[in-house]
């Protein structure tokens, strides 16, 4: 039985990582008491107890707590806080041939941010096959659900569709096509000056040396992301065509088990690539298609499963020695 503690279990992802974690008869949770949440000494001690601790933290709190740890304390921090740092390993463990056993060695993980793990799925790949050089410049579009933006953005939407549906039962009319200006009936764009907090690790752990033009989206659903970068041919170190680079991508992925390269299916094909397809779900795909003169590729997860607890308790799994996708949820449609 494996002792774990949930440093910030109120917040979305501690939540998710706390409901997880419940059922399991390999795991017993450590219950730290309301009064105590903000004692660090406190908290420090039930660090020492764990075996495995999850911060789910604002970076600032991430930073202070981890500073007092031990040393030999196994951390899985799912702020942004430590993404970056060269002193923790980057849970991502399909982006390398290495990866994985860097986070099974290491005490100190830092779970990937939901939009980054999309971009680099898809940029590593494009670097480590040198299809497009380092400076290459790439314009990434991510949509996510609301869940994304935590618990003051969850209880904003929430707010909204029930006040739209209490006011608007009996309207048969097509009130989402209006021009109101009242947001969350509508996608909207984001960090609009280009930085947002992702953007750091998208560069840095992906191996471009030029920022990317970063164009989240959110929208009127609760989970779900699809991240799509679209690449000119002639920007490729040669004119690579669509079916060439699919094989590429499925031997970088080759044998992993929650990434896998698909194919877009017949509804796709002729209509339209949702994001919330993998909602509710820890795996993520990856598509490539277009056409002889732009590919387009699209990474598509959850933003709370892969791009959030279900990374988290995948690198768990990884740190403890546990069967990879132990409480994982996983399709089983791929080729």
């Amino acid at each position: 039985m494996y002792k774990v503690f949930i440093d910030g279990q109120e917040g979305t992802t501690g939540l998710k990582i706390f409901n997880r974690l419940s059922t399991r008869n390999d795991i017993q949770l450590l219950n730290i008491e309301v009064k105590d949440r903000k004692n660090i000494d406190v908290r420090l001690e039930f660090i020492r107890e764990a075996d495995v601790t999850f911060f789910c933290l604002p970076d600032k709190a991430a930073r202070e707590i981890a500073s007092k740890a031990p040393e030999n304390a196994k951390i899985i921090d799912a702020s942004t806080a430590h993404r970056t740092d060269d002193a923790w390993i980057y849970g991502f463990p399909e982006i390398s041939e290495n990866q994985r056993d860097l986070i099974r060695q290491s005490n100190r993980v830092s779970v990937p941010g939901c939009h980054a793990s999309g971009f680099i799925s898809i940029v590593k790949p494009l670097i480590e096959n040198s299809i497009i050089t380092k400076d290459t410049f790439l314009a990434c579009t991510s949509i996510t659900g609301y869940s994304g933006g935590g618990k003051p953005m969850i209880n904003e939407y929430e707010t909204y569709n029930m006040g739209f549906a209490a006011n608007h039962k009996d309207d048969k009319s097509d009130t989402y096509n209006s021009n109101g200006s009242d947001g969350p009936k509508s996608p909207g764009l984001y960090a609009l000056n280009q930085n947002h907090k992702h953007m750091p690790e998208m560069k840095k752990i992906s191996g471009l040396s030029k920022s990317p033009a970063f164009i989240p989206v959110i929208s009127n659903y609760y989970s779900g992301m699809l991240v799509t970068i679209p690449i000119d041919v002639k920007m490729m170190s040669k004119e690579y065509q669509m079916e060439e680079v699919e094989r590429l991508f499925k031997e970088f992925y080759l044998d992993e088990i929650l990434v896998k390269v698909t194919t877009l299916n017949p509804e796709e094909k002729n209509g339209m690539l949702y994001a919330n397809k993998m909602a509710g779900r820890d795996d993520m795909e990856i598509l490539v298609y277009g056409d002889k003169e732009t590919v387009v590729i699209s990474s598509r997860y959850d933003n709370l499963g892969k791009g959030a607890s279900g990374a988290a308790i995948q690198c768990m799994n990884i740190m403890l020695g546990i069967e990879e996708t132990t409480s994982l949820v996983k399709g089983n449609n791929y080729e």
